[in-house]
């Protein structure tokens, strides 16, 4: 998408305040065109077919045909890119979810409340997410099996990992994550050896089930990290949306420490993934894998360098596969990647330096 063509929304809402919500803000931005709005599901379908948006806005909940059936019609009928947006529930984080699974870029809470601040925050998440997910690699969501993508493997002097002490792995992730992460860790071994802490950018109400889901889809064990968790083997902690999560070493071993995002107001995206890779790598010592998936922006790049400069191996997801290629062209540019790999490929991977 070149900034100097205008991405083009259709907005399928059942709420006339929020298609008026979103219309509104999103007409602002001289790079922004709304080209239809839809009142459910069904006319959202039709519209998807005859005007052809370069990115729908859909929600969840709408009579005659819900959000999800929706987006599953459009992805066969008319293959566009999907923003859900979700409201801060339970049932809206797995929905979510099912719908990043079926297809969506990505999403944004449902935040228009009457406080000023909260619709700041929409607006500007809005923007953003909607531009990302402009821009984002489209039609990724297949798995390719492991041995046919081996070839587009680029290693660097991983002959070095054998030797290599790991006692933990840190993972990061943002737009594009939810999905590329279950990929990750439903590949990673029932037996894997160490303990496995992730930072994903996601909202306070999301990361409780989605390591829920997680939990149910993979073998390792899966939970939404609380303080004085202690990294275990074959577990995955998952860092709690709307703080940090750093990493202490404590009598038992290293455990969670989580505080809030105000402690650390130059972090904007939260829980941060440089916090949680650089506290790790302290008190590993860089005895550790660092790895960074998908996601605008550069979050993880510090924590990568910080990891490399004790010692430790670090693993970035490649372009190809990636929702965003920005958090791991971070690393890759910056001179951080060990080894930079296919998303079919990473999980095993994770088995194999670690094992």
């Amino acid at each position: 998408m070149t900034q100097t063509k205008k991405v083009r929304v259709l907005i399928v809402d059942d709420s006339s305040f929020m298609r008026m919500a979103i219309r509104g803000i999103l007409s602002q931005d001289p790079n922004i065109e709304v080209v239809g709005v839809a009142s459910d599901g069904l006319e959202g379908v039709e519209k998807a077919q005859s005007l052809k948006p370069d990115l729908i806005t859909m929600d969840v909940e709408m009579p005659r045909m819900d959000g999800i059936s929706a987006l599953k019609e459009i992805m066969k009928k008319a293959p566009t890119r999907v923003l859900m947006v979700s409201t801060l529930t339970n049932e809206g984080a797995k929905a979510t979810f099912e719908a990043l699974e079926a297809g969506a870029v990505d999403y944004i809470p449902k935040n228009v409340t009457d406080s000023a601040d909260a619709q700041k925050v929409f607006k500007e998440e809005l923007l953003r997410r909607v531009k990302e997910a402009a821009i984002s690699i489209f039609a990724k969501r297949v798995a390719v099996p492991a041995r046919t993508v081996a070839t587009s493997t680029i290693k660097v002097a991983s002959s070095r990992f054998a030797n290599r002490k790991i006692h933990c792995v840190g993972i990061g992730a943002s737009t594009g994550g939810p999905v590329a992460l279950q990929e990750v860790l439903s590949r990673v071994p029932v037996n894997f050896p160490y303990g496995i802490v992730v930072a994903i950018h996601m909202p306070k109400a999301f990361t409780g089930p989605y390591a829920e889901r997680l939990n149910a889809k993979c073998s390792l064990s899966i939970k939404e990290a609380v303080d004085g968790d202690l990294i275990k083997p074959g577990q995955a902690l998952i860092a709690p949306g709307g703080r940090h999560t750093l990493m202490v070493r404590q009598a038992g071993g290293i455990a969670v420490k989580t505080v809030p995002a105000s402690d650390y107001p130059k972090h904007l995206y939260i829980p941060s993934v440089d916090l949680m890779m650089t506290s790790l790598a302290d008190v590993s010592n860089g005895a550790m894998l660092g790895v960074v998936l998908t996601g605008m922006g550069n979050d993880g790049f510090k924590g990568m360098q910080h990891l490399k400069s004790k010692g430790g191996v670090t693993l970035v997801q490649d372009e190809a596969t990636s929702t965003i290629y920005g958090m791991p062209k971070a690393c890759v540019d910056g001179g951080v990647a060990d080894e930079v790999l296919p998303l079919g490929e990473i999980g095993f991977e994770i088995g194999r330096i670690a094992g």
